[in-house]
């Protein structure tokens, strides 16, 4: 499956398995964009995954001190995924506040989500790459994505 068709997968299981507290989806899409990830939190990166490590451990000590709990990461709904990210959130978007003035522009992570592909395997049938763009500046453009002419071969 293309890049393409596990995005119209995911709209489409986002249709049919709707969050309560959002309004669903009717008719799913898809686009296509052209992004320049800028100055970029990359969580593929040993560095910034050091940066992330200690924004945890500042939360951490502060919420200790507070005498407040951190939220939890959680499962998705017959899921064994954790899809339910809060923790991950806060840690990230505390990284962001903490480097004030400085900002990331994207940040972008792996996700290894779904079933192994066989007994043991490294591998899962969901695995991903997501970013998000905190800088709409990095958008240079979008599109939808034609349909691909069966009168050529595939590249």
């Amino acid at each position: 499956m293309n890049t393409i068709g596990r995005a119209w997968q995911f709209a489409e299981e986002i249709k049919n398995n709707p969050r309560s507290d959002k309004p669903p989806i009717v008719n799913p899409a898809v686009l296509g964009a052209i992004i320049d990830l800028g100055v970029c939190l990359d969580l593929i990166d040993s560095e910034s995954l050091e940066l992330v490590k200690e924004s945890y451990r500042i939360l951490e000590m502060s919420s200790q001190a507070l005498g407040m709990k951190l939220p939890q990461n959680k499962k998705g709904k017959d899921s064994v995924d954790l899809l339910l990210r809060n923790l991950d959130c806060l840690v990230i978007e505390s990284l962001h506040a903490g480097n004030l003035p400085f900002s990331y522009d994207s940040v972008r992570g792996v996700f290894w989500e779904g079933e192994e592909l066989y007994h043991n395997a490294g591998f899962k049938e969901k695995n991903h790459i997501q970013v998000c763009i905190r800088n709409p500046n990095c958008i240079k453009g979008y599109f939808l994505p034609r349909k691909l002419d069966a009168a050529y071969k595939k590249v």
